[in-house]
Formats: structure tokens, C-alpha cells, sequence
């Protein structure tokens, strides 16, 4: 008579994935709160992309020469769009270094919960914080003279890509966070690495004015790439030609992702178990 060998069955497994998921609900919903409950996040979120938006658009506009029948509105919006999701998916390590901080992962710990619930639940509060971003950057663009011509499914992928794109900008933030040693230190690291990307880049200027070493890092970086297949998608424009930056886009952002999250995933248990 033999008897029967307990061994994990796609019950336990689809059950797991039930928790995961549930468990990451909980997390992204508790860190929405905290945007929606906390009034400097509200206001940066509202600020920044309306801030950005009308400087470029009048300080910068009047002195970036252009190619006849494209108006810098319309140029600079791919920029400012993207350079906020850029800003905006940096929260996640804000965030995290907040929660390290203050405990709260030490009390997650003591909870039946699953170990990368936390920073995924960051990383989708930072999408919904892009979405919000995005809509008020579009809104106040049209109101300065932004004047798109994308079509239905330029737009489906205009909005997959930024999110494509904040998802691998929130993973990338989220080691960050987990580097850190103090909440001031996640405050300018962030700013340290996005801040040059975003201005050495298509985002204000067409690089072609730049300085040949200076222009090639700038054509070739993810951020010019995401930059160039969203205006073109706008615009479809004969000066701002598709060439290969949707394909581009997207091997940045998956390449991204799949190297961050492991990362991510490993240096939090690491951090969360001393």
C-alpha cells in the first residue's frame, strides 16, 4: 500500500497568486491615499507639469528655431510629457525610503503577506500619479496652442507606451530607493540621474544643434527615443520622422524592467531581513 506525497498543486498556486495580487491591491491603494491625503503631493502633482509646461513653451519657445510649419506648442509637448512622467515615476523612491525609514516594512514583515507587494504596490500608485500628470499636461498644452493630429490608435499607443515607459522609470527608482541610507539622500538621487537625461535629449531642442559627442548620447538614449516616437505620433510631422524609436522604445523600457525588478526583488528581501 503506498500513500500519497503532498506536492504543490495549481490550486495552492493559483491561490498564492490570489494573495499576491490581493496583497499588491492593498499596497498600491495605500499609497494613492497617501497622494490624495497629503496636499504638497497634491500640489506638486497639479504644479509641476503646469509649471514645466508654460516655461518651456514661453521662455524657450521664442528662441528655438524650428522647421517651417512646426510650432515649438506643438514640439515641446512630447518633452514636457515625458520629462514629468520621468519626475513623476521617481516618487517610488521617495516612498520607499519613507517606508524603510519609518518601520512600516518591519511591520509588513510580521504580516502573512507577500515580500514584493510593497514596492509594486509604489510602482502602480506612480502610474496613476502619471496618468493625472499627463492629463493636465495635455490639457494645459492644448490651451497654448498645442494642436495634435494623432488618430484613435495613436493615441492607444502613445498612452501604452508612457506607461510602458513609467513602469521601467518606477523600477529603476525603486532600487534607488532601496540604496539609499536616508530619506534626504532619496530625495536628489533621483534628480541627479533624471535631470540630465531629460535635458540631454530631444525633449527642448532638436539635437541636431548639439555637439557631436553630446548629440550622439542624446539621440541614442532611451528617453530621446520614447521623446521622438510621441511627437511623431502627435504630429506626424515630415521633421520629426519615426525612423526606429518605437522599437527602440520599447527594447529600453522591457530591457529595463526585466533587469530592475530581480534587482529590486532581491535587494529588498536583503534590506527587509536585517
Amino acid at each position: 500500500m503506498t500513500t500519497a506525497v503532498d506536492t504543490p498543486t495549481e490550486v495552492e498556486t493559483g491561490f498564492s497568486l490570489y494573495w499576491f495580487v490581493s496583497d499588491t491591491w492593498l499596497m498600491a491603494k495605500r499609497s494613492v491615499l497617501h497622494i490624495i491625503r497629503s496636499l504638497d503631493q497634491v500640489m506638486g502633482l497639479i504644479m509641476f507639469p503646469i509649471m514645466f509646461t508654460l516655461l518651456n513653451r514661453y521662455v524657450l519657445g521664442g528662441a528655438i528655431k524650428l522647421p517651417e510649419g512646426l510650432t515649438y506648442a506643438n514640439y515641446v509637448f512630447a518633452g514636457v510629457f515625458i520629462q514629468t512622467l520621468a519626475f513623476g515615476a521617481n516618487y517610488t523612491t521617495i516612498n520607499l525610503a519613507v517606508d524603510l525609514k519609518e518601520g512600516i516594512v518591519d511591520r509588513f514583515r510580521s504580516l502573512p503577506m507577500s515580500n514584493s507587494a510593497l514596492v509594486v504596490g509604489h510602482i502602480i500608485s506612480d502610474m496613476f500619479r502619471n496618468i493625472i500628470s499627463g492629463v493636465i499636461i495635455f490639457v494645459v498644452a492644448f490651451a497654448i496652442g498645442f494642436r495634435p493630429s494623432s488618430s484613435l490608435m495613436d493615441w492607444v499607443a502613445i498612452i501604452a507606451i508612457a506607461l510602458l515607459f513609467t513602469l521601467a522609470i518606477s523600477s529603476l527608482s525603486a532600487i534607488l530607493g532601496l540604496m539609499v541610507k536616508s530619506l534626504e539622500a532619496a530625495q536628489w538621487i533621483g534628480f541627479v540621474l533624471i535631470f540630465p537625461l531629460t535635458f540631454i535629449s530631444s525633449a527642448f531642442v532638436p539635437t541636431n544643434s548639439m555637439p557631436s559627442g553630446l548629440r550622439a548620447f542624446a539621440e541614442n538614449q532611451p528617453l530621446t527615443h520614447v521623446m521622438n516616437y510621441v511627437r511623431h505620433a502627435t504630429l506626424h510631422h515630415p521633421e520629426t520622422p519615426l525612423g526606429d524609436s518605437l522599437q527602440m522604445s520599447i527594447i529600453w523600457c522591457i530591457a529595463i524592467i526585466v533587469v530592475s525588478i530581480p534587482v529590486t526583488t532581491w535587494m529588498f528581501k536583503r534590506r527587509s531581513a536585517k
